[in-house]
């Protein structure tokens, strides 16, 4: 396994391309590896290589890779980076081994994290009608996605809750009484963006031919309860659109920052 970051030279047309489409930046992500199609983002239980934006400012977009494969991005250079900078010393993106990391997990270690994600539940709006899946809007429920705690023995992880002495509220809880997430635990959600473009293939603007979708970014620390189920999630996605950009969870050290 590996672990590549490209920056995007947000001043150039290609990158602004990129950046604008889903689909595309997905399509330039496979086409780094020269044993895949396109469309191939493998399956459930197999190879898949998962991809992640990280917007740290206007002028510092990241995009970070997993994959089985070493990538060869000299496209993306050419289309979306600095190309006349590119070395092949330094060719305009890093890769490094990602499977000696993954070895080194182990249970009870905390690490700061940073994921982005497609927070879904399965709703039936009347009697008898099939369950759709939809969004979950609020930072309340955004956080309660990844909370939940069969996701969280799932992935391998737990969040981790904030020590009494630093909740701004006393038991984690709101004026009304209620949870109040964002107070109890070690995490953050950001950057909600909602994206609605064209389905591959059908060039149909119209509402029932395009994907929509919301995606966040969650920030926080973690306890590794499973390193086996933990080095799944990393390796192969958390949650929905993962050809979107979402299900990459990268994790570092406690003292640097996350992403």
């Amino acid at each position: 396994m590996y672990l590549s970051r490209f920056r995007l030279n947000t001043a150039r047309p290609g990158a602004r391309r990129l950046l604008s489409s889903p689909q595309s930046l997905h399509a330039a992500v496979m086409s780094s590896f020269p044993n895949l199609l396109p469309t191939d983002s493998g399956t459930s239980d197999g190879p898949r290589v998962l991809w992640r934006l990280d917007r740290n400012a206007a002028a510092e977009v990241l995009l970070y890779v997993v994959s089985p494969d070493r990538p060869d991005m000299t496209h993306l250079v050419e289309q979306a980076g600095w190309p006349a900078a590119a070395t092949a010393e330094a060719p305009g993106w890093q890769s490094r081994p990602y499977t000696p990391f993954l070895d080194r997990l182990a249970e009870g270690s905390v690490w700061a994290f940073r994921l982005t994600a497609n927070p879904v539940h399965q709703i039936r709006r009347k009697p008898g009608e099939p369950t759709k899946r939809t969004a979950h809007l609020t930072t309340t429920h955004q956080m309660d996605w990844l909370l939940d705690p069969g996701r969280q023995e799932r992935g391998g992880f737990l969040i981790c809750e904030k020590p009494a002495d630093k909740r701004l509220l006393p038991g984690g809880t709101t004026h009304r009484n209620r949870p109040h997430h964002g107070d109890r635990y070690e995490l953050m959600v950001r950057d909600q963006r909602n994206l609605a473009f064209p389905k591959k293939g059908t060039g149909d603007a119209s509402k029932q031919h395009q994907v929509t979708l919301v995606t966040v970014t969650y920030d926080g620390r973690l306890t590794v309860t499973d390193p086996d189920r933990l080095r799944t999630t990393l390796t192969q996605g958390l949650g929905k659109a993962k050809a979107y950009g979402c299900g990459l969870m990268t994790l570092v050290p406690l003292s640097t920052t996350a992403g």
